[in-house]
């Protein structure tokens, strides 16, 4: 079995959590409603179903090569992403000035999730051009933005971000790429790059390389960074290519998983200098490189809700052909399937719930992004950009976090021929790893969500949040018994939430390795109450849909998957809690020396 993306469920999310319909109510979305999303999403199933999916196990036999310079991708990669380009699916939701779609950005995480569903390595590729698309429109000049946007919108060229130094990770204050003034008014670039994903390959006429690098002269530390254009060719004035630029691969990496995704390490300057433009001001390209970062973080965060999603099909349906065992309550006179065992059971709803959990987080987050960058009222626009800023490190941290239990539950389901290869259960528990570690490792977005998404307000935007979510509680609890538990559960874990948010916000200063050691299960829990959060919500549409007569079968299944999630899920949230606030200094005991 191939995969089936699962339409169905994100136009549920799209229309009872996300909002749709109130989007359309905006001028730049007046088209984008549920029969433009239905149509949209069909047309992307198909082609991830028909196209880009059956190259994900090619990929993983049969990864990127390199030899003298140059990169060839996995058989059949450049001719699914010439269809891709073809189909307008690199434009989807930008804007159509460019030549894009502009479609909402919650629409986009669905797409974003199919594709990454179908194929994680191939997707790369167009998850890192979305996000030197999204940095042009922010940062470029209206020359830049004509020349460098068109062609990447179209398919034809393709974004890189380039952060990583050998001797600079995460810590950006390290980059020691150099950039030189010309009389031209361009830079001459000099530096290595690695960790570059698309960094070189076969499949686009040319790539747009934005790199982090410091004009002689400027401040040390993040203060004297500045962000490039670089491209692997030169583009003449009629928009033409012209010739190659002094930016070239010297290797690519040999990964534990997305295999068929080069990663290249990137050498500049090398032959007297490469080219490269500067985005709007010098020693501000952090700022501007951070608007690449943010956008391929929710991208992140939803490629861990897609391997997941992939993961559930594969253990579902080996669940239902495999064999083993006469079940316990004796329902079949033999063995049978092993879906009729109650802990296989748990496991794939754990699987579903988790996936269905974040999966509408990221939906509900990518509307109060379009809400952010389309409301007319400025006031509306401000709480929802503060909303969606809190929700990008839970989407990247929880969601690619889930993704690792997920993928390994997978496998579990699989016994040992979940250990074999050849099942294909083990590539994505290899392919989900990387997740939780670029764009930012899961204790770099605990950070971000610690200092400037919790102590910067003293806890405001949280607790804000806090508020709606009781408001959630009281609408589950007004109905029926099943709905009631969800309430007591969300009630425990909002109220967990509410007591590491005023001891993050109290304690950030005087206490800051408490805290910092906490940051994590702080993410955890956070990412954990705003999933169950929207479980809840979707459990009460569900009922409103059920009691209107509406697929049945559909609806049942989101209560039921609603419900598992608070008793076996959102119940660890009072746990994480007592280890954030009286967990600190034992994780900080240990003597250095006696590790």
């Amino acid at each position: 079995m191939t995969y089936r993306a699962p339409v169905k469920d994100f136009l549920f999310g799209l229309k009872e959590l996300a909002g749709l319909e109130q989007l359309t109510q905006l001028p730049a979305f007046e088209a984008a409603g549920l029969d433009t999303a239905a149509a949209v999403l069909e047309e992307c199933a198909k082609f991830n179903e028909g196209v880009v999916a059956p190259l994900n196990r090619e990929g993983d036999i049969h990864p990127s090569s390199f030899d003298g310079g140059e990169v060839r991708t996995t058989p059949g990669f450049k001719e699914a992403f010439e269809q891709f380009g073809a189909g307008g699916w690199q434009g989807l939701q930008h804007p159509e000035d460019f030549g894009g779609q502009g479609l909402p950005k919650a629409i986009g995480a669905a797409c974003i999730e199919m594709i990454n569903s179908a194929n994680l390595s191939f997707a790369l590729c167009p998850l890192l051009t979305d996000g030197a698309i999204e940095a042009l429109l922010t940062a470029g000049s209206p020359e830049q933005q004509q020349t460098w946007i068109p062609p990447m919108i179209e398919g034809r060229w393709t974004g890189t971000m380039n952060l990583t130094e050998p001797q600079a990770g995460s810590d950006l204050a390290a980059v020691r790429t150099k950039a030189e003034p010309q009389p031209d008014g361009s830079y001459k670039i000099f530096g290595t790059k690695i960790f570059i994903t698309y960094g070189e390959h076969d499949m686009a006429e040319n790539i747009v390389h934005l790199v982090l690098a410091r004009v002689v002269g400027a401040p040390e530390g993040v203060k004297g960074i500045s962000l490039f254009i670089v491209p692997k060719f030169m583009v003449n004035a009629d928009g033409s290519l012209g010739a190659r630029n002094d930016a070239h691969c010297v290797s690519i990496e040999h990964k534990m998983g997305i295999k068929a995704s080069p990663t290249a390490v990137l050498q500049f300057g090398d032959h007297g200098g490469a080219v490269g433009y500067l985005i709007g001001q010098e020693n501000r390209g952090l700022e501007y490189m951070f608007i690449m970062m943010n956008a391929a973080r929710f991208a992140v965060g939803v490629q861990g809700i897609a391997v997941a999603e992939r993961a559930y099909q594969k253990a579902v349906q080996y669940a239902r052909d495999r064999i083993q065992s006469r079940p316990v309550d004796g329902s079949l006179p033999a063995a049978g399937p092993i879906l009729h065992h109650p802990d296989v059971r748990r496991m794939l709803m754990t699987m579903r719930a988790y996936t269905e959990g974040c999966r509408s987080l990221a939906l509900v987050a990518g509307a109060a992004y379009d809400t952010a960058h389309q409301h007319p009222d400025a006031e509306t626009r401000k709480a929802s950009q503060a909303f969606y800023e809190f929700m990008v490190p839970l989407i990247k941290g929880y969601s690619t976090e889930m993704s690792l239990e997920v993928t390994s539950l997978g496998v579990q389901v699989h016994g040992g021929m979940g250990f074999i290869e050849e099942t294909g259960a083990a590539q994505y528990y290899r392919d989900a790893k990387i997740l939780t570690i670029y764009e930012g490792t899961t204790a770099i977005q605990a950070n971000d969500l610690v200092g400037r998404k919790t102590a910067r307000d003293g806890g405001q935007t949280a607790r804000t949040i806090a508020a709606q979510i009781e408001l959630t509680e009281a609408a589950l609890d007004a109905r029926d018994a099943a709905s009631q538990v969800v309430a007591q559960r969300l009630k425990a874990a909002r109220l967990a939430f509410l007591e590491v948010v005023s001891f993050v916000a109290t304690h950030v200063k005087t206490q800051p390795n408490a805290v910092f050691a906490g940051s994590v299960p702080y993410l955890m829990l956070a990412g954990n109450l705003m999933a169950g959060w929207q479980m809840g919500r979707a459990m009460l549409a569900a009922q409103d849909s059920l009691n209107e007569g509406e697929d049945t079968a559909f609806m049942q299944a989101k209560i039921a998957t609603a419900r598992f999630y608070a008793e076996h899920i959102l119940v660890k949230v009072p746990g994480l809690r007592d280890s954030i606030v009286q967990g600190g200094d034992s994780a900080c005991a240990l003597a250095l020396e006696s590790f």
